[in-house]
């Protein structure tokens, strides 16, 4: 019993000893493998997730917009282009008409408007009938006007034949010189009443040969533009009453104000560039046609008149202008204000990308960081290099939207 004892301890303790000194059991190889392949399998996972987001946020700087989208919010895009800028003299103005080329017409006479020939906005010619009135004393002024030339023609012989008969002592001077007065007399009211026939536009020979006109016409004293009508069929119509109002535009300039302390710097010949409210992105040019020598109260300004040397029909009195006296100027790329896209102290502008239009009816832009110069009548000046600069095109309206749509998209992304 001892024996069996003793052999049954020894072949534990061998037992014991082999199991420390095997390998690696199966089970416990087969647990890390496991692990490790797990571990790869969610690093590939999350490296293909990280592709993935890299993918779906896209090119830094750009963004992407549906063409129905641009449509939308009204963007506009222009080729980059030079313009010249300066830091001048800025100054604000009105264009007008001189005197001479604008006409309020009233009648020398009065009557009721039988006809009206014109309507507000007709280009009209020197001399051109735009209404007619009449009235029974314009029929009198004729009627007098033909008795008193017929009695001139007496009166001129009587008067000639006493004139004779005083030179030769046949008759007294007093007869003589009652001839004479009447005479006299008679030609002055014949004569005036010629005048005002003519000033009707009424022709006096016809009117002594006979014929009486019953309605008389209102001409245009210059060629131009009607502006107001301010009559209608059948009113009567007092002498100086305003029936017309006509306005040559093609003589029309520039009044700007200037501010005293730029007065030293003013003189004629210079030359301005200007703007319109109707046309912004458009300089048109101006000299200096004089300068007025008494200050206005409220502003304190001085009137400087300028001739405008591009002279367009678009251009009409009362538009108000924005301008510049030039005093040296540069070239350089300039963009509207509306085009520069500014977060905190840097600038951007967006352009089209080459390939902008995408085969899914979209369109790309990127964003572009410049440096900007003068500000001048509304365009910026911006640093950008020359190889960049040929053959863009600049977003001009709707940058801040597609600066929103950018940033939209980016938190979009973060999520």
């Amino acid at each position: 019993m001892k024996n069996i004892a003793i052999v049954s301890v020894a072949l534990m303790v061998f037992l014991m000893v082999g199991c420390n000194d095997k390998p690696k059991s199966e089970l416990g190889h087969n647990e890390n493998s496991e692990t490790s392949e797990k571990m790869k399998e969610d690093g590939d996972a999350h490296e293909e997730e990280g592709e993935h987001n890299e993918e779906e946020e896209g090119e830094e700087g750009v963004v992407e917009i549906s063409k129905q989208q641009a449509e939308t919010i009204g963007l506009e895009m222009k080729p980059l282009e030079e313009r010249n800028l300066g830091n001048n003299i800025k100054v604000t103005g009105m264009l007008a008409l001189f005197p001479q080329d604008k006409a309020n017409i009233s009648p020398f006479v009065g009557g009721n408007v039988s006809a009206i020939k014109v309507i507000p906005g007709d280009n009209i010619n020197k001399g051109q009938v735009l209404a007619y009135i009449e009235h029974p004393d314009i029929v009198a002024m004729q009627q007098d006007y033909q008795e008193k030339n017929d009695e001139l023609v007496f009166l001129k012989q009587d008067f000639e034949r006493k004139q004779t008969l005083y030179d030769k002592g046949v008759s007294s001077a007093k007869e003589f010189q009652m001839a004479q007065s009447k005479f006299r007399s008679t030609t002055s009211s014949v004569n005036g009443l010629r005048s005002q026939l003519r000033l009707l536009g009424i022709d006096p020979d016809k009117v002594a040969e006979g014929q009486i006109y019953s309605a008389v016409p209102i001409t245009s004293p210059i060629k131009g533009y009607v502006d107001e009508v301010m009559i209608s069929l059948g009113d009567y119509v007092a002498p100086q009453s305003k029936m017309f109002s006509i306005s040559d535009n093609s003589k029309i300039y520039v009044n700007f104000k200037v501010y005293e302390k730029d007065i030293k710097q003013i003189k004629e010949g210079q030359q301005i560039l200007f703007s319109t409210t109707a046309r912004p992105d458009e300089l048109l040019k101006a000299t200096v046609r004089s300068v007025g020598q008494t200050f206005e109260s409220d502003p304190k300004a001085i009137e400087v008149l300028a001739d405008i040397e591009n002279k367009d029909k678009d251009l009409l009195p009362g538009m108000y202008v924005e301008g510049r006296i030039v005093q040296g100027e540069k070239s350089g790329y300039a963009v509207p204000e509306e085009a520069i896209v500014k977060e905190g102290e840097q600038s951007y502008i967006f352009i089209l990308e080459e390939d902008g239009e995408t085969e899914g009816n979209t369109m790309k832009f990127k964003r572009i960081p410049v440096s900007t110069g003068v500000n001048d009548l509304g365009f910026v000046e911006i640093n950008i290099p020359s190889e960049m600069a040929k053959n863009i095109k600049v977003v001009t309206v709707g940058a801040y939207t597609l600066s929103s749509e950018m940033v939209k998209g980016e938190l979009e992304h973060g999520h």
